[in-house]
């Protein structure tokens, strides 16, 4: 008889297991977490570079979530509610580096599906990206990652770095024009 009520409850939209999850459900949050928990990895592996600094991030985000859940506003947004809290902490994490030398290593693998010339070529556009990305300036770096990887609003990377929207769309328009400049061979 669990059996059944695990597999509605995996199955159950996240403004659902938010309400568990505050009434004290931790296999609602539980699931949460294992859904969103590989996205929120691949974010904080690229704006920090490490994996196993990555790992923590994450880690740390969800016992925050754990803790503050009941700050969330509108459970529906759980998955943007996640993001941002690794965002902050990938982000602090950043802060208290002294080096911090931004995206040095993108590892993103090509489907298994695909012929190995297409995964082979697919690695030299990632690491072209990835050197191309190492060569912005921090500011402009950030912003691109929270917007381009993390999907920020202007709102949400201006808060986030303590930035004006103006700022933001600055840094972002320089960005992306040296991006495309530098990933010209690759059209």
């Amino acid at each position: 008889m669990d059996q059944p009520k695990s597999n509605k409850l995996s199955t159950a939209n996240d403004a659902f297991l938010v309400e568990r999850a505050l009434n004290g459900d931790i296999r609602a949050f539980e699931i949460l977490a294992r859904r969103y928990a590989l996205l929120m990895r691949s974010y904080a592996g690229r704006l920090l570079s490490s994996h196993s600094e990555a790992e923590d991030v994450v880690q740390e985000a969800l016992v925050v979530a754990w803790k503050t859940l009941d700050s969330l506003q509108e459970p529906a947004k759980v998955k943007s509610w996640l993001m941002r809290i690794v965002s902050r902490k990938s982000i602090d994490l950043l802060r208290k580096r002294k080096d911090s030398s931004g995206i040095d290593d993108l590892e993103i693998a090509a489907p298994a599906a695909e012929r190995p010339e297409r995964q082979a070529l697919a690695a030299s556009q990632l690491s072209a990206l990835s050197a191309a990305l190492s060569q912005l300036p921090e500011t402009q770096r950030r912003c691109w990652t929270l917007r381009e990887v993390g999907e920020h609003s202007y709102q949400e990377i201006a808060d986030e770095l303590g930035l004006s929207v103006s700022t933001v769309r600055g840094q972002l328009a320089r960005a992306r024009a040296t991006l495309m400049k530098e990933m010209e061979d690759w059209r």
